[in-house]
Protein backbone atom coordinates (compact mmCIF):
# COMPACT_ATOMS: atom_id res chain seq x y z
CA UNK A 1 0.00 0.00 0.00
CA UNK A 2 1.41 3.42 -0.97
CA UNK A 3 1.87 6.15 1.62
CA UNK A 4 -0.95 8.15 0.01
CA UNK A 5 -3.32 5.19 -0.01
CA UNK A 6 -2.48 4.50 3.63
CA UNK A 7 -3.18 8.16 4.36
CA UNK A 8 -6.55 7.84 2.60
CA UNK A 9 -7.49 4.86 4.75
CA UNK A 10 -6.54 6.76 7.91
CA UNK A 11 -8.60 9.80 6.86
CA UNK A 12 -11.55 7.63 5.90
CA UNK A 13 -11.49 5.90 9.25
CA UNK A 14 -11.20 9.20 11.13
CA UNK A 15 -14.12 10.72 9.24
CA UNK A 16 -16.32 7.70 9.88
CA UNK A 17 -15.52 7.88 13.58
CA UNK A 18 -15.76 11.66 14.04
CA UNK A 19 -18.16 13.21 11.54
CA UNK A 20 -21.67 13.22 13.05
CA UNK A 21 -24.50 11.99 10.82
CA UNK A 22 -26.11 15.44 10.98
CA UNK A 23 -22.95 16.97 9.51
CA UNK A 24 -23.19 14.67 6.48
CA UNK A 25 -26.21 16.56 5.18
CA UNK A 26 -26.26 20.00 3.49
CA UNK A 27 -27.01 23.00 5.75
CA UNK A 28 -30.74 23.71 5.95
CA UNK A 29 -30.32 27.48 6.03
CA UNK A 30 -27.85 30.28 6.85
CA UNK A 31 -28.12 29.65 10.60
CA UNK A 32 -27.06 26.05 9.99
CA UNK A 33 -23.63 27.18 8.72
CA UNK A 34 -20.82 27.40 11.27
CA UNK A 35 -18.95 30.74 11.02
CA UNK A 36 -17.28 30.72 14.43
CA UNK A 37 -16.33 33.95 16.19
CA UNK A 38 -16.30 35.18 19.76
CA UNK A 39 -20.11 35.48 19.80
CA UNK A 40 -20.80 32.24 17.94
CA UNK A 41 -23.83 30.18 18.87
CA UNK A 42 -23.87 26.60 17.65
CA UNK A 43 -27.05 25.46 15.90
CA UNK A 44 -26.63 21.97 17.32
CA UNK A 45 -24.37 19.83 19.45
CA UNK A 46 -23.28 17.99 16.31
CA UNK A 47 -22.10 21.27 14.75
CA UNK A 48 -20.02 22.03 17.85
CA UNK A 49 -18.54 18.53 18.01
CA UNK A 50 -17.60 18.58 14.32
CA UNK A 51 -15.81 21.92 14.57
CA UNK A 52 -13.94 20.99 17.73
CA UNK A 53 -12.89 17.58 16.36
CA UNK A 54 -11.56 19.11 13.13
CA UNK A 55 -9.88 22.06 14.84
CA UNK A 56 -8.06 19.72 17.23
CA UNK A 57 -6.53 17.87 14.26
CA UNK A 58 -5.89 20.96 12.14
CA UNK A 59 -8.51 19.83 9.63
CA UNK A 60 -10.27 23.19 9.34
CA UNK A 61 -7.17 24.31 7.39
CA UNK A 62 -5.59 20.98 6.42
CA UNK A 63 -2.85 22.41 4.19
CA UNK A 64 -1.69 25.13 6.62
CA UNK A 65 1.51 24.42 8.59
CA UNK A 66 0.98 22.71 11.93
CA UNK A 67 2.57 25.59 13.84
CA UNK A 68 -0.23 27.86 12.61
CA UNK A 69 -3.15 25.59 13.44
CA UNK A 70 -3.19 23.43 10.32
CA UNK A 71 -2.55 19.74 9.68
CA UNK A 72 0.53 20.28 7.50
CA UNK A 73 -0.87 18.22 4.64
CA UNK A 74 0.91 18.13 1.30
CA UNK A 75 -1.10 19.18 -1.79
CA UNK A 76 -1.70 15.51 -2.62
CA UNK A 77 -2.87 14.75 0.93
CA UNK A 78 -5.15 17.81 0.98
CA UNK A 79 -6.72 16.55 -2.26
CA UNK A 80 -7.36 13.17 -0.64
CA UNK A 81 -8.93 14.97 2.33
CA UNK A 82 -11.33 16.84 0.01
CA UNK A 83 -12.20 13.64 -1.84
CA UNK A 84 -12.95 11.74 1.36
CA UNK A 85 -15.05 14.61 2.70
CA UNK A 86 -17.05 14.60 -0.55
CA UNK A 87 -17.42 10.82 -0.45
CA UNK A 88 -19.56 10.97 2.71
CA UNK A 89 -21.09 14.38 1.98
CA UNK A 90 -19.40 15.96 4.99
CA UNK A 91 -19.84 19.70 5.49
CA UNK A 92 -16.79 21.87 5.84
CA UNK A 93 -16.47 22.33 9.62
CA UNK A 94 -15.94 26.10 9.47
CA UNK A 95 -16.95 28.78 6.98
CA UNK A 96 -14.54 31.68 7.33
CA UNK A 97 -13.26 34.65 5.38
CA UNK A 98 -10.23 34.23 7.62
CA UNK A 99 -9.58 30.81 6.08
CA UNK A 100 -10.53 31.59 2.50
CA UNK A 101 -8.99 35.06 2.15
CA UNK A 102 -7.02 36.56 5.05
CA UNK A 103 -5.17 33.39 6.07
CA UNK A 104 -3.37 32.90 2.73
CA UNK A 105 -2.43 36.61 2.71
CA UNK A 106 -1.00 36.40 6.23
CA UNK A 107 0.95 33.27 5.34
CA UNK A 108 2.57 35.17 2.47
CA UNK A 109 2.88 38.73 3.81
CA UNK A 110 2.46 38.58 7.60
CA UNK A 111 5.21 38.81 10.17
CA UNK A 112 5.99 35.74 12.24
CA UNK A 113 4.31 37.39 15.21
CA UNK A 114 1.17 38.10 13.19
CA UNK A 115 1.02 34.54 11.89
CA UNK A 116 1.32 33.03 15.34
CA UNK A 117 -1.17 35.48 16.84
CA UNK A 118 -3.96 35.31 14.25
CA UNK A 119 -3.73 32.08 12.26
CA UNK A 120 -4.35 29.69 15.14
CA UNK A 121 -7.40 31.69 16.21
CA UNK A 122 -8.70 31.62 12.64
CA UNK A 123 -8.16 27.86 12.38
CA UNK A 124 -10.05 27.26 15.63
CA UNK A 125 -12.93 29.53 14.64
CA UNK A 126 -12.27 32.03 17.42
CA UNK A 127 -12.30 35.15 15.20
CA UNK A 128 -14.91 35.96 12.57
CA UNK A 129 -13.58 38.36 9.92
CA UNK A 130 -15.07 40.73 7.39
CA UNK A 131 -13.45 42.46 4.43
CA UNK A 132 -13.13 46.26 4.15
CA UNK A 133 -12.47 46.87 0.44
CA UNK A 134 -15.27 48.52 -1.57
CA UNK A 135 -16.42 52.07 -0.90
CA UNK A 136 -19.15 54.27 -2.38
CA UNK A 137 -17.63 55.21 -5.74
CA UNK A 138 -14.76 52.73 -5.38
CA UNK A 139 -15.94 49.30 -6.44
CA UNK A 140 -14.38 48.01 -9.65
CA UNK A 141 -11.94 50.95 -9.47
CA UNK A 142 -10.88 49.88 -6.01
CA UNK A 143 -7.60 51.83 -5.99
CA UNK A 144 -9.61 55.07 -5.92
CA UNK A 145 -10.61 54.34 -2.30
CA UNK A 146 -10.59 57.32 0.07
CA UNK A 147 -10.74 55.83 3.60
CA UNK A 148 -7.69 57.50 5.15
CA UNK A 149 -5.32 56.51 7.92
CA UNK A 150 -3.42 59.41 9.46
CA UNK A 151 -0.10 58.65 11.14
CA UNK A 152 -0.36 59.48 14.84
CA UNK A 153 3.00 58.10 15.93
CA UNK A 154 2.17 54.80 17.62
CA UNK A 155 -1.11 54.27 15.76
CA UNK A 156 -3.15 55.13 12.68
CA UNK A 157 -6.31 57.20 13.01
CA UNK A 158 -8.73 55.88 10.40
CA UNK A 159 -11.68 57.78 8.96
CA UNK A 160 -13.94 56.80 6.07
CA UNK A 161 -16.62 54.42 4.88
CA UNK A 162 -16.84 50.96 3.34
CA UNK A 163 -19.82 49.38 1.59
CA UNK A 164 -21.00 45.87 0.72
CA UNK A 165 -19.06 44.67 3.77
CA UNK A 166 -20.38 41.11 4.03
CA UNK A 167 -21.48 40.21 7.58
CA UNK A 168 -19.78 43.26 9.09
CA UNK A 169 -22.51 43.40 11.73
CA UNK A 170 -21.53 39.88 12.85
CA UNK A 171 -17.75 40.08 12.46
CA UNK A 172 -15.19 40.41 15.26
CA UNK A 173 -12.35 41.88 13.16
CA UNK A 174 -11.88 43.46 9.74
CA UNK A 175 -9.05 43.31 7.21
CA UNK A 176 -9.16 46.70 5.62
CA UNK A 177 -7.62 48.72 2.80
CA UNK A 178 -6.75 52.22 4.00
CA UNK A 179 -5.07 55.05 2.10
CA UNK A 180 -1.96 56.18 3.99
CA UNK A 181 -0.49 58.37 1.24
CA UNK A 182 -2.83 60.64 -0.73
CA UNK A 183 -0.18 61.52 -3.30
CA UNK A 184 0.19 58.03 -4.79
CA UNK A 185 -2.86 56.13 -6.10
CA UNK A 186 -1.37 52.64 -6.19
CA UNK A 187 1.56 52.92 -3.78
CA UNK A 188 -0.33 54.82 -1.10
CA UNK A 189 -2.62 52.07 0.23
CA UNK A 190 -1.95 50.00 3.35
CA UNK A 191 -3.50 46.75 4.60
CA UNK A 192 -4.65 47.02 8.23
CA UNK A 193 -6.29 44.65 10.71
CA UNK A 194 -8.47 45.95 13.53
CA UNK A 195 -11.17 44.97 15.98
CA UNK A 196 -14.75 45.81 14.98
CA UNK A 197 -15.41 46.60 18.65
CA UNK A 198 -12.95 49.53 18.42
CA UNK A 199 -14.35 52.90 19.34
CA UNK A 200 -15.56 54.72 16.24
CA UNK A 201 -16.58 51.63 14.20
CA UNK A 202 -20.26 51.31 13.29
CA UNK A 203 -22.26 49.23 10.80
CA UNK A 204 -25.62 49.47 9.07
CA UNK A 205 -27.11 46.43 7.27
CA UNK A 206 -28.25 46.84 3.65
CA UNK A 207 -31.43 44.96 2.73
CA UNK A 208 -31.19 43.18 -0.63
CA UNK A 209 -33.97 42.33 -3.08
CA UNK A 210 -33.95 38.83 -1.55
CA UNK A 211 -35.17 40.35 1.70
CA UNK A 212 -31.97 39.40 3.51
CA UNK A 213 -29.21 41.71 4.76
CA UNK A 214 -25.82 40.01 4.51
CA UNK A 215 -24.13 43.24 3.33
CA UNK A 216 -23.46 46.33 5.40
CA UNK A 217 -22.28 49.89 5.27
CA UNK A 218 -19.34 50.30 7.64
CA UNK A 219 -18.21 53.64 9.07
CA UNK A 220 -14.90 54.62 10.69
CA UNK A 221 -14.75 57.75 12.84
CA UNK A 222 -11.31 58.43 14.35
CA UNK A 223 -10.63 54.70 14.80
CA UNK A 224 -7.27 54.01 16.44
CA UNK A 225 -5.32 51.15 14.82
CA UNK A 226 -1.99 50.11 16.42
CA UNK A 227 1.00 50.22 14.07
CA UNK A 228 1.77 46.50 14.58
CA UNK A 229 -1.54 45.65 12.86
CA UNK A 230 -0.18 46.66 9.47
CA UNK A 231 0.25 43.63 7.17
CA UNK A 232 3.03 43.85 4.60
CA UNK A 233 4.89 47.06 3.82
CA UNK A 234 3.54 50.54 4.47
CA UNK A 235 1.88 51.95 1.34
CA UNK A 236 2.23 48.56 -0.40
CA UNK A 237 -1.12 47.17 0.69
CA UNK A 238 -2.22 46.87 -2.92
CA UNK A 239 0.20 43.94 -3.27
CA UNK A 240 -1.55 42.18 -0.39
CA UNK A 241 -4.98 43.16 -1.72
CA UNK A 242 -4.37 41.70 -5.18
CA UNK A 243 -3.10 38.42 -3.73
CA UNK A 244 -6.12 38.18 -1.44
CA UNK A 245 -8.55 38.97 -4.28
CA UNK A 246 -7.38 35.86 -6.09
CA UNK A 247 -8.41 33.72 -3.12
CA UNK A 248 -11.69 35.63 -2.74
CA UNK A 249 -12.60 34.95 -6.36
CA UNK A 250 -11.90 31.25 -5.92
CA UNK A 251 -14.18 31.30 -2.86
CA UNK A 252 -17.01 33.08 -4.68
CA UNK A 253 -16.67 30.73 -7.67
CA UNK A 254 -17.59 27.82 -5.42
CA UNK A 255 -14.15 26.65 -4.34
CA UNK A 256 -14.80 27.85 -0.79
CA UNK A 257 -16.69 24.69 0.07
CA UNK A 258 -20.18 25.47 -1.20
CA UNK A 259 -22.34 23.18 -3.34
CA UNK A 260 -23.42 25.81 -5.83
CA UNK A 261 -22.05 23.80 -8.77
CA UNK A 262 -23.37 20.40 -7.68
CA UNK A 263 -25.45 18.40 -10.16
CA UNK A 264 -29.18 19.08 -9.94
CA UNK A 265 -30.78 17.22 -12.84
CA UNK A 266 -31.38 13.87 -11.13
CA UNK A 267 -32.71 15.49 -7.95
CA UNK A 268 -35.22 17.63 -9.83
CA UNK A 269 -36.38 14.65 -11.89
CA UNK A 270 -36.95 12.67 -8.68
CA UNK A 271 -38.90 15.54 -7.14
CA UNK A 272 -41.12 15.79 -10.20
CA UNK A 273 -41.75 12.04 -10.18
CA UNK A 274 -42.60 12.10 -6.49
CA UNK A 275 -45.19 14.78 -7.22
CA UNK A 276 -46.77 12.53 -9.85
CA UNK A 277 -45.49 14.40 -12.89
CA UNK A 278 -42.49 14.79 -15.15
CA UNK A 279 -40.27 17.64 -16.29
CA UNK A 280 -40.69 19.42 -19.59
CA UNK A 281 -38.33 17.87 -22.20
CA UNK A 282 -36.66 21.21 -22.93
CA UNK A 283 -36.05 21.79 -19.22
CA UNK A 284 -34.66 18.25 -18.91
CA UNK A 285 -32.18 19.03 -21.69
CA UNK A 286 -31.14 22.27 -19.96
CA UNK A 287 -30.65 20.39 -16.68
CA UNK A 288 -28.49 17.80 -18.42
CA UNK A 289 -26.39 20.54 -20.00
CA UNK A 290 -26.00 22.21 -16.60
CA UNK A 291 -24.82 18.97 -15.00
CA UNK A 292 -22.23 18.48 -17.77
CA UNK A 293 -21.02 22.07 -17.34
CA UNK A 294 -20.88 21.64 -13.56
CA UNK A 295 -18.66 18.58 -13.94
CA UNK A 296 -16.43 20.49 -16.35
CA UNK A 297 -16.16 23.36 -13.88
CA UNK A 298 -15.19 20.99 -11.07
CA UNK A 299 -12.50 19.45 -13.28
CA UNK A 300 -11.17 22.92 -14.12
CA UNK A 301 -11.18 23.95 -10.45
CA UNK A 302 -9.34 20.77 -9.45
CA UNK A 303 -6.73 21.33 -12.13
CA UNK A 304 -6.24 24.98 -11.19
CA UNK A 305 -5.95 24.08 -7.50
CA UNK A 306 -3.27 21.48 -8.27
CA UNK A 307 -1.36 23.96 -10.45
CA UNK A 308 -1.58 26.66 -7.80
CA UNK A 309 -0.27 24.31 -5.09
CA UNK A 310 2.61 23.36 -7.40
CA UNK A 311 3.44 27.02 -8.06
CA UNK A 312 2.51 26.73 -11.74
CA UNK A 313 -0.82 28.52 -11.78
CA UNK A 314 -1.54 31.51 -14.02
CA UNK A 315 -2.29 34.72 -12.05
CA UNK A 316 -5.55 35.17 -13.97
CA UNK A 317 -6.92 31.68 -13.28
CA UNK A 318 -8.96 32.90 -10.28
CA UNK A 319 -10.65 35.37 -12.63
CA UNK A 320 -11.68 32.48 -14.89
CA UNK A 321 -13.00 30.51 -11.92
CA UNK A 322 -14.87 33.50 -10.54
CA UNK A 323 -16.59 34.26 -13.84
CA UNK A 324 -17.42 30.67 -14.73
CA UNK A 325 -18.51 29.73 -11.21
CA UNK A 326 -20.80 32.68 -10.66
CA UNK A 327 -22.43 32.37 -14.09
CA UNK A 328 -22.97 28.66 -13.38
CA UNK A 329 -24.54 29.45 -10.03
CA UNK A 330 -26.96 31.92 -11.58
CA UNK A 331 -27.97 29.27 -14.14
CA UNK A 332 -28.44 26.75 -11.34
CA UNK A 333 -30.98 28.89 -9.54
CA UNK A 334 -32.75 29.90 -12.77
CA UNK A 335 -33.29 26.19 -13.43
CA UNK A 336 -34.51 25.56 -9.89
CA UNK A 337 -37.06 28.34 -10.33
CA UNK A 338 -38.14 27.00 -13.75
CA UNK A 339 -38.42 23.44 -12.49
CA UNK A 340 -40.65 24.39 -9.58
CA UNK A 341 -42.99 26.63 -11.56
CA UNK A 342 -45.29 29.03 -9.76
CA UNK A 343 -44.63 27.27 -6.44
CA UNK A 344 -41.11 28.69 -6.50
CA UNK A 345 -42.49 32.24 -6.40
CA UNK A 346 -44.13 31.77 -2.98
CA UNK A 347 -42.42 34.12 -0.54
CA UNK A 348 -43.32 33.55 3.11
CA UNK A 349 -44.95 30.22 4.03
CA UNK A 350 -43.46 27.39 6.05
CA UNK A 351 -44.04 25.07 3.09
CA UNK A 352 -41.57 27.08 1.00
CA UNK A 353 -39.20 27.59 3.95
CA UNK A 354 -39.81 31.30 3.86
CA UNK A 355 -39.51 31.51 0.08
CA UNK A 356 -36.03 29.98 0.10
CA UNK A 357 -35.94 29.21 -3.62
CA UNK A 358 -36.99 32.69 -4.69
CA UNK A 359 -34.75 34.43 -2.17
CA UNK A 360 -31.73 32.32 -3.13
CA UNK A 361 -32.40 33.02 -6.81
CA UNK A 362 -32.53 36.76 -6.18
CA UNK A 363 -29.35 36.57 -4.08
CA UNK A 364 -27.40 35.12 -7.02
CA UNK A 365 -27.80 38.41 -8.90
CA UNK A 366 -25.04 39.78 -6.66
CA UNK A 367 -22.62 36.99 -7.63
CA UNK A 368 -21.65 38.75 -10.85
CA UNK A 369 -20.90 41.97 -8.94
CA UNK A 370 -19.24 41.00 -5.66
CA UNK A 371 -15.54 40.23 -5.69
CA UNK A 372 -15.14 41.86 -9.11
CA UNK A 373 -17.86 42.28 -11.73
CA UNK A 374 -18.19 39.78 -14.56
CA UNK A 375 -17.25 42.56 -17.00
CA UNK A 376 -13.99 43.21 -15.14
CA UNK A 377 -13.27 39.46 -14.98
CA UNK A 378 -13.73 39.17 -18.75
CA UNK A 379 -11.44 42.16 -19.29
CA UNK A 380 -8.71 40.51 -17.21
CA UNK A 381 -9.14 37.17 -18.99
CA UNK A 382 -9.00 38.82 -22.42
CA UNK A 383 -5.82 40.75 -21.58
CA UNK A 384 -3.91 38.36 -19.33
CA UNK A 385 -4.78 34.99 -20.89
CA UNK A 386 -5.90 35.66 -24.47
CA UNK A 387 -3.47 38.58 -25.00
CA UNK A 388 -6.14 40.61 -26.74
CA UNK A 389 -5.42 44.33 -27.27
CA UNK A 390 -7.09 46.89 -25.05
CA UNK A 391 -9.98 48.99 -26.33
Amino acid sequence: MSDLESFRQDIRGWLEANCPAEMRKPPKDESDVCWGGRNAKFKSEAQRQWLEACAAKGYTVPDWPKEYGGAGMSPAEAKVWREEMARIGARIPLSSFGIWMLGPALLKFGTEEQKRHYLGQIARGEIRWCQGYSEPGSGSDLVSLQTFGEDKGDHWEVNGQKIWTSYADKADWIFCLVRTDKANKYQGISFLLFDMASEGVSTKPIKLISGNSPFCETFFDNVKVPKEQLVGELNRGWDVAKYLLGHEREMISGAGGGDRTAAIGAAMKRNAANDGGSLDPILRAELAQFDVDALAFKAMAERFTDEMKAGKGHPAQPNMMKYAGTELNKRRHELVMAGNGSDALEWESDASKGGAKARNWLRTKANSIEGGTSEVMLNVISKRILDLPGA
